[in-house]
């Protein structure tokens, strides 16, 4: 009778995490919504809210100065922002759960670095088509990015590298795809260097549906995918011991969401150029309101992903007045903060 009590009471204590865990989702998700319609009214001319709910109303094919600005300009690089936080925030969260470090992210493991240097190649050479500079920079990014990760994943695999020591490799990988970077703009002309450093900058200006439709089906392909993953992902942050009692393939594991990471990454980078810290942050802030549980932890980084992209984006277009300062510039300036405090915080801890 009493070991069916506390079952009972272990099982009402269980629902009520969850319901804590699914308000706290939905408070997210109503910020970010939020967030959404600021960032569509802010800009060099700004529009009331009744302009924005109308504009988004009557759709692209209506006429009128403000529907022109909501659906050519502002939309566009609002639903970027979504698509790129949202895959970074997923894509850091499974990096830092399958290397076991807190400091793995895109960004510190030198994915966006790949990227910019693919950027920078398309740029300066065309690479890999001639002649069209707006699916050249985004492909080359994005074949560069997947070419890192695969490179880092199969040399520390052969080296038998550990997963905690992976992340001194990214670092690696990340110099020197920036002294490459350095190279290319080097060897380009003024005019050419200019637009690879203002791609390096991450920048939302050339923002377009087009990349919106590309990052929006990557990101969703990728998080279904992992939700395949949940279980076993959870059970490895328990410890790589306890997952592999629990007969979980953990270097298979790591593979196969090492790959999907990689490609949420390339995805996110190829459009808007290097953005630093999301992929870091967010999964920390979700990591302190819902645990370990995959179920919830990933999708709640994507969401704060979306949200801390929108916040970052929204301070970009009023900093300066009548100028949008790059979002990569926005996103580092709080990231390298965060970035010293958990540095420092593991370094009491030990």
């Amino acid at each position: 009778m009493q070991k069916r009590s506390h079952s009972i009471d272990g099982k009402a204590v269980y629902r009520k995490i969850n319901q804590k865990r699914r308000v706290i989702f939905f408070s997210i998700l109503a910020s970010m919504i939020v967030g959404l319609i600021i960032d569509v009214m802010v800009g060099p001319a700004w529009l009331s809210i009744s302009n924005v709910i109308n504009a988004i109303k009557q759709g692209p094919d209506a006429k009128g100065l403000s529907i022109a600005i909501v659906w050519s300009v502002r939309l566009p690089m609002t639903m970027t922002c979504i698509c790129v936080g949202a895959s970074l925030g997923m894509a850091g969260t499974q990096m830092q759960t399958i290397l076991g470090n807190p400091l793995a992210s895109p960004y510190t493991l030198g994915i966006s670095a790949a990227a910019g240097f693919g950027a920078a190649l398309a740029y300066l050479t065309g690479f890999p088509v001639k002649d069209a500079l707006w699916i050249s920079v985004p492909l080359s990014a994005f074949i560069m990015s997947c070419a890192a990760c695969l490179t880092m994943y199969v040399l520390g695999k052969i080296k038998g590298i550990d997963s905690k020591t992976m992340v001194l490799f990214g670092i690696v990988i990340n110099f020197f795809f920036q002294a490459l970077q350095s190279l290319v703009q080097f060897s380009a002309t003024p005019e050419v260097a200019q637009e690879i450093v203002f791609w390096m900058f991450g920048s939302l200006l050339k923002s377009t549906w087009t990349g919106v439709v590309v990052s929006g089906a990557i990101f969703i392909v990728g998080s279904l995918v992992l939700s395949r993953y949940a279980w076993k992902l959870t059970s490895l942050s328990a410890g790589e011991e306890r997952a592999r009692s629990l007969g979980v393939n953990t270097d298979r594991l790591r593979l196969h969401v090492f790959i999907i990471s990689a490609v949420l990454t390339a995805g996110a980078v190829a459009f808007v150029g290097t953005i630093g810290f999301i992929g870091l942050v967010a999964p920390h802030f979700a990591r302190l309101l819902v645990g370990e549980d995959q179920r919830y932890l990933s999708p709640l980084s994507a969401l704060f992903g979306a949200l801390l992209m929108l916040t970052a984006s929204i301070i970009a277009k009023i900093v300066v007045p009548g100028i949008i300062v790059p979002i990569g510039i926005v996103t580092s300036l709080v990231g390298v903060p965060f970035l010293l405090y958990l540095i420092l915080r593991r370094s009491e801890v030990r």
